[in-house]
């Protein structure tokens, strides 16, 4: 194999274990972000948890974050919860940075 090629296969390595460690980064992030959410709303125990996971899941409807950022902004006008559009969104940068860091931590 050829230094052309060995670097080749190297660059597909990274690509995909960075796109893995995106996708394990969003995942804690929405689940960190659920979390979060569900002490806002007065939400406990189990069902915090399960409401981390709903927030999980709502991120597989779509390419990009709006998906989570519709669930949480509905969520929370549902239950009159005074958060804006920005502090949620700053949220969601802050718990980004978090989860990448735990990652790297594991790692």
């Amino acid at each position: 194999m050829g230094e052309f090629d060995k670097r080749g296969k190297g660059e597909e390595g990274k690509f995909a274990l960075d796109n893995e460690t995106r996708f394990k980064a969003e995942a804690r992030r929405n689940k960190l972000l659920g979390l979060w959410a569900a002490q806002l709303m007065g939400i406990t125990g189990d069902e915090a948890t399960n409401y981390a996971m709903e927030v999980v899941k709502s991120d597989l409807e779509e390419v990009g974050e709006e998906d989570v950022f519709r669930k949480i902004r509905g969520d929370f006008d549902a239950r009159n919860v005074e958060q804006s559009d920005h502090q949620i969104r700053r949220e969601m940068e802050q718990l980004m940075a978090t989860a990448v860091k735990q990652i790297a931590e594991q790692s």
